[in-house]
């Protein structure tokens, strides 16, 4: 299944305008674990402190505290090498204790080295969006996702690393993207139309109006997140 899904994705890579191609360093084959998790009542700020460890080594977790968006309150966003790493024991450990939790989803996906992208981990605000792809459109949103990066950097903009489900949860694919902070953020509205449109075009979008449309062309529904590290 693997294999099919990364054959598709090579094919459709391949049929890409070149600044759309060239986003795809932000997309890779680490495997992670990402588990959402909402405190129980009254019980956040000791959720909060229980992952904090985790963003230190070994685990080098990237984890993330909801601000606004999605009804969760917490992601842990974790490498985790191989299956034969996260899943060797019988009855795994909970990653945190559940009397801390009221609700908690777990999964699998594939993305880029968090690492290696210069100024990511820094970050002092992130953006999480998170999709459901209408059927037989995962492979093509993939794609989308790619483009829109492509775009994001021609308006001077952060490119968003992309997380593709491989098992668990529902989402078929998420993408985080990395600020300074909140003035960073908002800054999209300093750019111009003109400058705008060329970097939609040059991304493979018809116009930049074109770009929310195409995406919205191709799933079920998504959510967006606001979220700041916890270190």
């Amino acid at each position: 299944m693997r294999r099919h899904l990364a054959s598709a994705l090579a094919c459709c890579l391949s049929s890409l305008p070149a600044p759309a191609a060239r986003a795809q360093s932000l997309q890779g084959d680490l495997l992670y674990r990402y588990t959402l998790l909402r405190a129980a009542p009254g019980r956040l700020q000791d959720l909060v402190n229980a992952v904090k460890p985790l963003s230190a080594a070994p685990a080098r977790a990237l984890v993330l505290r909801h601000s606004q968006g999605d009804h969760w309150d917490v992601m842990v966003l974790q490498p985790i090498g191989s299956y034969a790493a996260q899943l060797k024991d019988t009855h795994p450990a909970p990653i945190v204790p559940e009397l801390l939790v009221a609700w908690q989803e777990d999964g699998f996906a594939r993305g880029p080295d968090l690492d290696a992208l210069a100024g990511f981990r820094e970050g002092g605000l992130f953006h999480a969006e998170m999709f459901h792809a209408l059927a037989d459109k995962r492979t093509e949103l993939v794609q989308e996702r790619l483009m829109e990066n492509a775009y994001l950097r021609g308006v001077g903009r952060p490119a968003n690393a992309i997380f593709v489900r491989e098992l668990g949860a529902s989402w078929d694919c998420f993408t985080l993207g990395s600020y300074r902070n909140w003035t960073h953020y908002a800054e999209r509205d300093g750019v111009s139309k003109d400058k705008a449109a060329a970097a939609a075009r040059a991304a493979g979008f018809q116009s930049d109006d074109h770009v929310g449309p195409y995406l919205r062309s191709l799933i079920l529904d998504h959510h967006d997140s606001l979220l700041t590290p916890v270190r």
